[in-house]
């Protein structure tokens, strides 16, 4: 079998919204990374309150459950892995995967077995010490069901970057080997995902329990929590890298794009999360900053290529001619998003100028749809989440897309669900409400690891079921290649490959759009759905 099979055969859980299946700096209008307000350098302390968009995760290590807002937002606060990716420097570019729990690493000849120094000095929050041990024992809670820590929701969730992990033993006090099944090139990045716990807190409160008690060795530790609505951390003194600038941090889930800008005008918050377009203006005037920066990200819906007529390349390239997505950028998104004429985002190293096939051009959709054989047209649907990660305005776009569909003749029936639904469903295969399309955002390159599972034959989340053998192949061969560059000409051609064969319906690239009261200070905006809360404090 190979890898690119034994990833897709998984059973996994859903990454960030985007992911799935799942997501940018300075002031407003920024195009680059940056600091949002200026003295970031110069203060400390305050309680940072953000206003997210969807429901807050599962706070156990890798369980998570929203999204890569979720792992944003609250896993990487509380928690580390091996590796981490770097946030704060050369914000103009993806970020680099760098040494966290472990200070470097090398891979053998047989390219499967590599050994990661780790890091001294380092405690987890609950003052015990972090380990060779305390990584043995957070890999067989997530990949040894005789383990009396394994639960099947954490070897479902571990599986998603864990999965390729043959076997893994304590060398000596410093150092642990991992041996993959497989060759992986990307196995230091898909570290960065699997989180580690304290062992201690583990054994006292128990897996079962662990959520309501966590501790990692991240920069902020856990206080208190209401169940997926709302969670409070605090600065943990004793970070290895440095104590946050902050004293406090609530996070807060406000799904409904008004309130959370209601809570930001009243105080309730000081941050937000994806505002509304519509208010990026008045929020301005009254001198909110809104950061921006480009990022791994597609919103796009997902075709059922295996019924007619999307079953038809020809049909499902017309859809993509008859669409405007430079107005939905512009217009409906004020700016927060640039026009997606490709499988792969802009900013991604696999991101080919020449690539941009799918201009708007009704004319030429009406031409092929002619070709395919229904000039006339035809009726579909499609399932659009409410809100969610990194799905910016979700049934807006869709209207839009709707209208311009329509003008070809494409009628399109909108159902909607709330995010959690349509992605479960996903998980299992299935399509929420039945429909022919489903509308979503995710990410292909912020976790390598992840493109199986979108565009691979046998990926075990609902793909439309496109599938192509020479794209299967470039993935495995790509990802199996320890060298980066290489890998990413691989994806590169792979992903030209789908934009051909259009299983999608792409629309735009999201800028990452987040306001923030005068009073925050600090915050460094990468190409990331992931940031680094270290350097921000509130005025």
């Amino acid at each position: 079998m190979t890898r690119t099979s034994r990833i897709r055969s998984r059973a996994v859980a859903l990454p960030a919204a985007a992911v799935l299946l799942a997501a940018a700096a300075g002031c407003a209008g920024s195009d680059g990374g940056g600091s949002a307000g200026a003295g970031g350098g110069d203060g400390r302390g305050g309680t940072l309150v953000i206003g997210a968009t969807g429901k807050l995760p599962n706070p156990d290590t890798v369980i998570g459950g929203a999204g890569f807002e979720g792992k944003r937002l609250v896993s990487f606060q509380l928690y580390e892995g091996l590796t981490r990716y770097e946030l704060l420097k050369d914000t103009d570019k993806p970020p680099v995967v760098t040494g966290a729990l472990a200070t470097d690493w090398q891979v053998a000849a047989d390219a499967r077995t590599w050994t990661f120094t780790l890091r001294k000095g380092v405690t987890f929050q609950d003052g015990t010490p972090f380990d060779a041990d305390a990584v043995v024992f957070n890999l067989a809670r997530y990949l040894d069901k005789k383990s009396p820590e394994y639960t099947d929701a954490l070897g479902a969730a571990a599986a998603e970057y864990a999965g390729d992990i043959a076997s893994y033993r304590k060398t000596d006090a410093d150092h642990v080997e991992l041996v993959t099944k497989e060759p992986n090139g990307h196995f230091p990045e898909d570290l960065a995902h699997v989180l580690i716990a304290s062992p201690t807190a583990v054994r006292k409160s128990g897996s079962a329990d662990f959520a309501q008690h966590p501790v990692g060795t991240g920069p902020f530790s856990f206080v208190s929590q209401t169940e997926g609505q709302q969670i409070e951390l605090a600065a943990n003194k004793g970070y290895w890298r440095g104590a946050p600038k902050l004293d406090r941090l609530v996070i807060k889930a406000l799904p409904d794009a008004a309130a959370r800008t209601a809570a930001l005008r009243s105080g309730g918050v000081n941050w937000i999360e994806y505002p509304n377009p519509d208010d990026i203006d008045s929020l301005k005037a009254d001198g909110v900053q809104i950061a921006t920066n480009s990022y791994d990200h597609l919103w796009y819906w997902i075709l059922d290529t295996s019924k007619a007529p999307w079953d038809n390349p020809l049909v499902r390239r017309a859809a993509n001619f008859a669409i405007d997505r430079k107005a939905i950028a512009e217009k409906l998104l004020h700016g927060t998003a640039d026009p997606a004429y490709q499988t792969a985002p802009r900013a991604t190293a696999a991101y080919d100028p020449a690539g941009d096939v799918y201009s708007y051009d009704p004319a030429k959709a009406r031409q092929l749809l002619a070709e395919a054989g229904v000039p006339n047209g035809f009726s579909t649907s499609v399932t659009v989440p409410t809100g969610g990660s990194g799905n910016l305005l979700p049934v807006p776009i869709a209207e839009a897309l709707q209208r311009d569909l329509g003008a070809v003749g494409i009628k399109v029936e909108l159902r909607t669900t709330d995010w959690t639904t349509l992605i479960g469903a996903e998980a299992k295969g299935q399509v929420a409400l039945g429909s022919d399309a489903v509308a979503q955002s995710t990410t292909l390159f912020q976790s390598e690891a992840l493109l199986p599972l979108f565009i691979g034959s046998k990926s075990p989340f609902w793909t439309g079921h496109y599938a192509n053998p020479q794209v299967d192949e470039l993935l495995a061969s790509s990802a199996a290649n320890a060298d980066q560059a290489a890998r990413q000409a691989g994806y590169r051609k792979a992903l030209a490959l789908v934009t051909q064969d259009a299983p999608w319906l792409f629309v735009v690239n999201d800028r990452n759009p987040r306001a923030l009261s005068p009073k925050v200070q600090g915050l460094v905006q990468p190409q990331s759905w992931f940031l680094d809360l270290t350097t921000v404090w509130v005025r």
